[in-house]
């Protein structure tokens, strides 16, 4: 109960207790890649001292002594460096290529290098011509300055998979919240439509208007029809080859049929016959739909067209109306649940419908076209069997 009812101020919590972590190990990380280039500066300071030593008296009897201690602190140098004399001529290298060397861009664009990444140092002699220091980063102090790119990237693609496996597990639960209701909704459609089928049967056998008879048996078998997509709608619909311009058609007709005569419909198809892999009760619910939201747009005067195209796989199905238009930056946002534009409504239908064609049917769906108070189109995209 009590993560429940502070939950978001856990959820910010934790996110500031997370980026403090991050940035106290950035820092951590950054101070110890300066002192470990401090370091270096001071190895390669102790390099250069050592050389002053030894070219000071190259006759000085302690020169083996020096000599040794300079041989010993030159061979624990990793970094690459290059020792150059007043007249821009080499004395000394360590791990550069030599041969790389003798070409003259080579040698420039390297000592500009060394000079980018560390300050020059620069040696004087008594009595002997001054020489200039430049020297890189270490291979280990280069493998350091890309720890911290390498922490955040890491760190990102964790809360990456973190989010979405929160994503798909609220997806998951809200799935089979639906499936569950749906289900539910058809069973308990099922028992007062069983009733009615006897009641039915019953009136036949009376002496009641036969033309009363036949609107109550269309009114069962629609809701027999609407029992099956609420069936379906909760599992795994099986699909099977049919013709989606006859499909469309029913659907398209059942609605003319009750609906306004303010509202002028219009049906474009090619000839012949065009083979989908389609659940009929489902695809007529989205047709419906979509249909059902049209008419609302233009509220109850217009013009409704249904146009069906087929371009070499794909079929296109479009829906389009001359209601009041959507903006563009809603095209996305009408399939989500929940949202509508209606004083009274629970904005599912698009969703419901998205669902019915993008995860059962392997489609698309998508507003093709808009304009305020002028119209829009809704577009459906789905294989040829």
């Amino acid at each position: 109960m009590l993560f429940t009812e502070y939950r978001n101020t856990f959820r910010w919590l934790i996110i500031v207790i997370s980026f403090f972590l991050v940035s106290l190990i950035l820092w951590n990380t950054y101070m110890f890649f300066q002192n470990f280039k401090q370091d270096q500066r001071i190895k390669m300071e102790t390099w250069t001292f050592a050389y002053k030593e030894i070219a000071k008296d190259l006759y000085n009897v302690n020169k083996t002594n020096k000599l040794a201690e300079f041989i010993i602190i030159d061979s624990t140098v990793t970094a690459p460096m290059l020792l150059v004399d007043n007249n821009n001529q080499i004395r000394t290298f360590r791990n550069l290529d030599s041969l790389k060397l003798l070409n003259p861009k080579y040698f420039e664009k390297t000592k500009l290098k060394l000079e980018k990444e560390n300050s020059p140092i620069e040696i004087n002699i008594e009595n002997s011509e001054s020489t200039t220091l430049y020297y890189g980063n270490s291979p280990l102090l280069n493998k350091l300055k890309y720890y911290p790119s390498a922490l955040i990237l890491i760190i990102v693609l964790f809360g990456t998979v973190i989010f979405l496996f929160y994503s798909s597990n609220k997806n998951a639960s809200q799935n089979k919240l639906w499936s569950g209701m749906a289900k539910e909704t058809a069973h308990q459609i099922g028992t007062p439509l069983s009733s009615l089928i006897g009641w039915t049967e019953i009136l036949k056998t009376e002496q009641v208007d036969p033309n009363y008879i036949a609107e109550i048996e269309k009114d069962v078998d629609r809701l027999k029809t609407i029992t099956e997509r609420f069936s379906k709608i909760g599992s795994v619909p099986k699909l099977e080859i049919a013709d989606i311009i006859e499909e469309t058609s029913n659907s398209f007709d059942y609605l003319k049929a009750r609906s306004s005569n303010l509202i002028d419909f219009e049906m474009r198809v090619p000839d012949g016959n065009i083979s989908v892999y389609l659940n009929k009760e489902l695809f007529s619910w989205a047709i419906e739909n979509l249909v059902k939201n049209a008419i609302d747009a233009m509220k109850g005067r217009g013009k409704l067209t249904i146009e069906i195209s087929q371009l070499e796989n794909n079929i296109k199905v479009s829906v389009t109306d001359t209601g009041k238009g959507i903006l563009k930056k809603d095209f996305k946002k009408i399939f989500e649940p929940g949202y509508t534009t209606k004083k009274r409504g629970w904005g599912l239908g698009l969703s419901l419908t998205r669902r019915i064609i993008e995860d059962f049917h392997n489609g698309k769906i998508k507003v093709l076209y808009s304009e305020i108070d002028k119209g829009t189109t809704i577009q459906i995209v789905l294989k040829r069997a």
